[in-house]
């Protein structure tokens, strides 16, 4: 979750760096480039980190086990930094896995450590990924108590699609997702008969119809008015590295 440190991130050669932008300066870092089949687990709990990951292409999924029951606390799309905030903490209180076919690439924490003592602007840029990252999670941590699950599943896809349109992804009137019916339970905080009574509640309004995780809408405005979906918690631009 975050908002899109690169809008069109590739990993690029690594030039000298002397008159590069912040932004451009930050994906001559980037390297190691992998790609992951769906439910690999990229980063597990607790695990001791040396380096940030990028998701370049695909979904990753926040999640958290309690009771013997899997909650999806984030998704992540294109363009953010996943774990940005282990960079400090040096660990992660939860797990990281791939929703779908991924690819993922990553800087090292030395990397990071030189951007924070010799780019303070771009370090700054850094630190408002992880501002956007929190904003994010204080809205899901909202519409649980706010909405009801068809609203929540909803705001979720309005959400998915504002923040795939600020990287420059249009998404039209499909948005596809490799998102379970068990995922969007998961992601709402309820049980899977219960997102599947949502699900078909959105289909009855006549607002959606997901199918497979891919949402068929005919009118996004609708389909925001009925979730409640404000956009303004995304801060509506993309992240300019100094």
């Amino acid at each position: 979750m975050g908002g899109a440190f690169f809008s069109d991130i590739a990993v690029t050669p690594k030039p000298a760096f002397s008159g590069l932008s912040g932004l451009d300066y930050v994906k001559t870092l980037v390297s190691d480039e992998q790609e992951y089949q769906n439910g690999t687990r990229l980063v597990a709990r607790g695990d001791r980190l040396h380096k940030a990951s990028v998701l370049l292409d695909g979904f990753v999924l926040r999640t958290m086990f309690a009771d013997g029951r899997r909650f999806v606390v984030g998704v992540h799309v294109p363009g953010e930094f996943m774990d940005l905030h282990g960079f400090a903490l040096k660990r992660l209180d939860h797990d990281l896995v791939a929703s779908g076919p991924v690819r993922v690439a990553s800087i090292t924490h030395d990397r990071l450590d030189e951007i924070v003592r010799e780019r303070p602007g771009t370090a700054r840029s850094l630190w408002l990924e992880t501002l956007l990252d929190a904003a994010i999670h204080r809205k899901w941590i909202q519409n649980l108590e706010r909405l009801d699950a068809p609203r929540r599943i909803a705001h979720l896809y309005c959400e998915m699609r504002e923040r795939l349109e600020l990287i420059g992804r249009t998404v039209g009137r499909t948005l596809r997702t490799p998102f379970t019916q068990q995922d969007l339970a998961d992601m709402c905080g309820v049980s899977a008969i219960h997102a599947n009574r949502a699900v078909a509640k959105l289909r009855e309004l006549a607002l959606g119809e997901i199918r497979r995780g891919d949402l068929y809408v005919g009118d996004w405005a609708s389909l925001q008015s009925y979730a409640r979906f404000d956009p303004g918690y995304l801060f509506g631009h993309k992240q300019a590295a100094c």
